[in-house]
């Protein structure tokens, strides 16, 4: 019998658990039909999954070509520590920069501990104009959490 449902996460333990993550592998399909697949920083932005990324990049073309990826993050070493999630996604790809630059703002602060805003507006101003946001916008979420199954699989 499969204990799927026993090691499920809630939407609540879902978004505990991304914000508490740094980086998330996001794969893309590239030129050549195999999946590309880099790490990323991100922010959860009102449940959902942003982050920017060089416009000339590899990750930014495949989306450009086919606006879809799939996102993994997961915790943990032992058996019964793994948890994670994988969420398949449509991309919106946003390529103006007023509307890249606050996402740059929220990704950089996330990720510069103690930088001041007005340091992190700085670098965030020189590389807009380079930069794509993405919002990732799940299609279907597979979750686990195998603390919760006690020690006992």
């Amino acid at each position: 019998m499969s204990r799927r449902v026993e090691i499920t996460m809630s939407q609540e333990e879902l978004t505990r658990f991304l914000e508490e993550q740094r980086i998330i592998t996001c794969a893309t399909i590239g030129p050549n039909g195999r999946p590309h697949l880099m790490p990323l920083w991100y922010v959860v932005d009102d449940g959902r999954i942003t982050a920017w990324t060089f416009a000339k990049s590899q990750k930014a073309r495949n989306l450009e070509r086919r606006p879809q990826a799939t996102l993994q993050v997961e915790a943990g070493e032992l058996y019964h520590e793994l948890r994670g999630a994988m969420l398949e996604c449509d991309v919106e790809l946003v390529h103006d920069v007023p509307a890249v630059t606050p996402i740059g703002i929220a990704v950089m602060t996330r990720y510069s501990p103690g930088a001041t805003p007005d340091a992190v507006a700085a670098v965030v101003a020189k590389q807009a104009p380079k930069r794509v946001g993405m919002r990732f916008h799940p299609t279907r979420v597979v979750t686990w959490d195998h603390r919760k199954l006690g020690g006992v699989y």
